[in-house]
């Protein structure tokens, strides 16, 4: 069949071996393939040019290393007979193996032989006719291959095993058990750092800017992941990680997997999954954060998912909707009666398709809204916060403080030493004016918080722990409805309507309200704003 074989070849020798080849005994091994290959060198006496070996490659890719380095040997016609122990060494997908069989030899002059299969495209054989199918049997195989291999892998995510490559930021694998994660305690401080700075209200994006300004190293520069392309933010956090991380269960001590899988068994491509498709199993491995902070960050970060302008911070933000459209409110600054600079609700469908009519302004001030919002849950909350069931727990909490400042000595001069160098950067040009008063307002809120803490201890040094314990309900009871925190807790839901009315909707419905408690609104004061219908 080969005697047309002579000194005019140049042969590559193409050898391939995978994981699951290895199983089927060492008939398969490289330096048995090898061996038959050279044995038929021999016998017809060809010039070899190279042996090209891919050890540990599937064959339904084709991007293997040593296949496209014969590849280009070919293209630089320095090659013109490929040999091979058997189709499938070529390849396991029958498009591609038939593609290059059928057109791409040919095409660029190339002799392919595999030798237990009979196959010579130098010469005419009925074993030539029936490679398509040899090559489909070859597709089957490695298809029923990667089913089971699947299965397996399912069976070990359902069994709460880790099977991937490299645990989430925060944890490591377990020195001894396969399949096991433990605590990194080299991440894990910055992890729950990062959970207590969301708890405070700072958004994602902040939060990457903080660690980042620190010069703490990102997920993937503290495991030492190499970037193909890298850019100017490479190595630097963002606000997309921290998102994903304040809502990923695996720092509760679920094991989370199943998010991603393989668009078939023939592409590397991976498609996300939706949330019911994850496999989730409970208790697999120590947690980083308690439930409770997880849930509450959760509730914080999900109210913000409605709201894209930063501009404005007010307390509502992310929990109030149009109640006609359903559109998010949003705010705008606008002068009042007296030239005041006053915020006000408006509706986003409105804002945007005003011309349209799509929906009415819903015009109303932020602040008459919000504070109809806090008394109505003041008055619902109230017969539930009674001084006397809270002072236990204040009189501890007072004789366990002392006489203790309540501030982290340099807490106050750090933060003053931010709000000057925020202004330095104003001067200089490198940050815009808007972001300026943004940042200045919050350091500037947070500098006044730790000031108002600091005196309340500083007086209270100066009375009993019961008197100071009754001060620390009753400062509790005055401003506990004015934190974001609790606020989100507490409301699901803020709706109002074209007339004005607020309907507030809580998490713990109320056995009187069926669709929400109807919010009485002051009357406004300092008059409507300019320009605004």
């Amino acid at each position: 069949m080969h005697r047309q074989l002579g000194g005019a070849y140049q042969a590559a020798l193409y050898i391939r071996l995978s994981k699951e080849d290895e199983k089927e005994g060492p008939s398969e091994s490289v330096s048995n393939q090898q061996s038959l290959l050279e044995a038929f060198v021999r016998q017809h006496q060809l010039s070899v040019y190279d042996t090209y070996i891919d050890d540990g490659w599937s064959g339904t890719n084709f991007d293997r290393p040593a296949f496209q380095r014969m590849i280009r040997d070919i293209e630089a016609k320095r090659v013109n007979l490929v040999i091979t122990k058997d189709l499938s060494r070529l390849g396991r997908d029958y498009i591609l193996t038939g593609h290059y069989m059928e057109r791409y030899f040919p095409e660029h002059g190339v002799r392919y032989i595999s030798l237990l299969d009979g196959i010579d495209t130098g010469v005419e054989s009925t074993a030539n006719d029936i490679t398509p199918f040899r090559a489909i049997m070859n597709d089957m195989y490695a298809k029923d291959i990667s089913k089971k291999i699947k299965s397996v892998k399912r069976d070990k995510q359902r069994q709460g095993l880790f099977i991937g490559g490299k645990p989430v930021y925060g944890y490591q694998m377990h020195p001894t058990e396969k399949n096991r994660i433990v605590i990194d305690e080299g991440a894990a401080p910055t992890v729950r750092r990062i959970f207590t700075m969301a708890l405070s209200g700072m958004s994602c994006r902040q939060i990457a800017a903080q660690l980042n300004r620190e010069g703490i190293p990102s997920p993937a520069a503290y495991a030492g992941l190499t970037v193909s392309r890298p850019g100017p933010h490479t190595g630097q956090w963002s606000g997309e990680r921290i998102s994903e991380m304040l809502q990923n269960e695996t720092y509760i001590g679920h094991m989370v997997q199943g998010r991603r899988v393989k668009i078939s068994y023939k592409s590397r491509k991976c498609q996300h999954q939706p949330k019911e498709n994850w496999v989730v199993v409970t208790g697999t491995h120590p947690p980083l954060i308690s439930q409770e902070t997880f849930d509450q960050v959760g509730k914080l970060v999900s109210s913000r998912k409605h709201t894209r302008q930063r501009t404005y911070d007010f307390l509502l933000k992310g929990l109030i909707f149009c109640h006609e459209c359903g559109c998010p409110l949003g705010v705008v600054n606008r002068k009042n009666a007296k030239g005041e600079d006053v915020l006000y609700f408006l509706c986003g469908t409105y804002r945007q398709f005003t011309q349209a009519r799509r929906c009415t302004s819903h015009c109303i001030q932020v602040q008459r809204v919000t504070g109809a919002v806090i008394d109505t849950l003041s008055g619902i909350c109230r017969p539930w916060l009674q001084p006397e069931w809270l002072l236990p727990a204040a009189t501890a909490a007072a004789k366990n403080a002392a006489c203790s400042p309540g501030v982290q000595p340099g807490q106050i001069q750090r933060l003053t030493a931010h709000l000057e160098q925020l202004y330095m950067d104003r001067l200089n040009g490198l940050l815009a004016e808007g972001d300026f008063q943004r940042i200045y307002r919050r350091v500037s809120r947070e500098r006044e918080a730790l000031e108002a803490r600091q005196r309340f201890w500083q007086q209270s040094c100066n009375t009993s722990a019961g008197e100071r314990a009754k001060a620390l309900v009753q400062q509790f009871l005055d401003g506990a409805l004015a934190n974001r925190q609790l606020l989100c807790s507490l409301i699901q839901r803020v709706e109002l309507t074209e007339n004005k009315t607020v309907l507030l909707i809580l998490r713990c419905r109320q056995p009187t309200a069926e669709d929400g408690l109807t919010v009485s609104i002051p009357p406004e004061n300092g008059g409507s704003p300019g320009g605004l219908p």
